[in-house]
């Protein structure tokens, strides 16, 4: 396994295991990870800690040439609030861990040049499968359902 989709799959795991959702992010600049994050809505009772978002926080305050060269990793397909940060600060591929059991905004990361790649990994889907189930009501809490 791809050992960016490993750590953000520890991050989700983090995320889980601190009673939250299990999606995680990283982003990845000449090769090192400078931003790490997982979902922490419910641990923060934030609006906006969504993993990618959380990985954009902690990566800090970087050069728009940084964000321009950097790879985000996700276990999940980015909803359209993290895509919008994609988007915001240019960043130009997109790894996703699995979008079986959500689709974010792909198609408008798509057309905006952004390059996606999907791995469809049978460890993220299992995660949110079983998170989902057991969580219904903060899983549509957290996608706005």
């Amino acid at each position: 396994m791809d050992k960016f989709l490993q750590a953000a799959i520890e991050e989700a795991q983090k995320g889980f295991d601190e009673g939250g959702i299990p999606i995680g992010s990283v982003i990845v600049y000449d090769g090192k990870i400078i931003g790490r994050g997982h979902n922490r809505r419910i641990q923060k009772g934030s609006a906006i800690l969504h993993g990618e978002m959380d990985a954009l926080e902690n990566a800090g305050r970087q050069l728009a040439s940084v964000y321009r060269e950097s790879v985000l990793y996700t276990t999940l397909s980015p909803c359209s609030m993290c895509s919008g940060a994609i988007l915001l600060y240019g960043i130009p591929k997109v790894i996703i861990g699995e979008n079986k059991t959500f689709m974010g905004e792909e198609e408008l990361l798509k057309s905006r040049g952004v390059q996606i790649e999907i791995l469809q990994s049978q460890t993220c889907i299992d995660m949110m499968i079983k998170f989902i189930k057991e969580n219904p009501a903060l899983w549509n809490e957290d996608i706005g359902v």
